[in-house]
């Protein structure tokens, strides 16, 4: 196969990463592994990208990026194009390159659905949230201020609310039964963001650094996820520890203050 014409996985992201930063190379394969794209690969295995696997990743990450579409509904789409029965929107120009996809509309979905896959791996409109978790809108809107979640804007202008949230909404609305507000919750995004440096410094032993990503294999990838859940164990004991030492200090000092009298 002629290599004219063909991109390496590092160009194809060096090429997409100023109008898309967050690309990397690991999220690329993992679009691969998904099954949206379908890259050439050398006889020794290396992927070469055509132009057309270029533009199909550029409206992955645009579909992504502009109408918050799950990959799985993005893979659906792909497919019907390729099949001639249905028309995306590419991200090239900004002009479709075919008649653009209007905006999904909510699915209704029943309660007991509502902790299925299909439904965290959705954005969801924010004035779907007494529907969906039973808290309201206003709730979700302070948690969002307080950097608890964070709310995307369709292109319609309505607030979506990302569905693997819903857990920790869920969490944070009971902790508001005892007096502590998502205002309250500051303490604990500033120190999740501290922490997230300290562990981030810790994981890169298990991965080898290779232009400027850090590559893992599988073995690696579920040492890391093992290593990561022992470390929140551990730091939760911590804190834990040292809130109920806390709390009963008072009552210690008095007590022993009591004693030296």
């Amino acid at each position: 196969m002629p290599d004219a014409g063909y991109l390496t996985i590092g160009k194809v992201v060096a090429r997409l990463q100023p109008k898309y930063p967050d690309l990397s190379v690991s999220k690329v394969r993992y679009l691969e592994e998904e099954g949206l794209l379908n890259p050439s690969r050398t006889p020794g295995g290396y992927r070469l990208y055509s132009q057309h696997d270029v533009r199909q990743l550029e409206t992955i990450l645009y579909l992504q990026k502009t109408r918050f579409m799950p990959l799985q509904v993005i893979k659906e789409e792909l497919q019907k194009a390729e099949d001639g029965r249905g028309e995306l929107m590419t991200s090239a120009t900004g002009s479709p390159a075919h008649a653009s996809l209007s905006d999904l509309p909510a699915p209704t979905i029943p309660d007991e659905d509502v902790d299925s896959e299909e439904v965290l791996n959705k954005f969801h409109p924010i004035d779907r949230m007494p529907e969906l978790l039973g808290v309201s809108v206003s709730f979700v809107r302070q948690l969002s201020e307080a950097g608890v979640i964070t709310t995307r804007r369709s292109p319609r202008g309505r607030d979506l609310v990302d569905g693997r949230d819903f857990s920790l909404i869920r969490a944070c609305n009971e902790l508001s039964r005892y007096g502590i507000l998502p205002k309250n919750l500051r303490w604990y995004v500033q120190a999740a963001n501290r922490e997230s440096g300290t562990f981030q410094q810790a994981l890169t032993v298990y991965g080898r650094k290779a232009a400027g990503e850090v590559v893992q294999n599988d073995e690696q990838r579920a040492q890391q996820d093992q290593a990561l859940s022992n470390m929140l164990a551990l730091t939760d004991k911590v804190r834990d520890t040292l809130i109920r030492r806390r709390l009963k200090a008072p009552a210690a000092d008095e007590h022993h203050d009591e004693r030296r009298t």
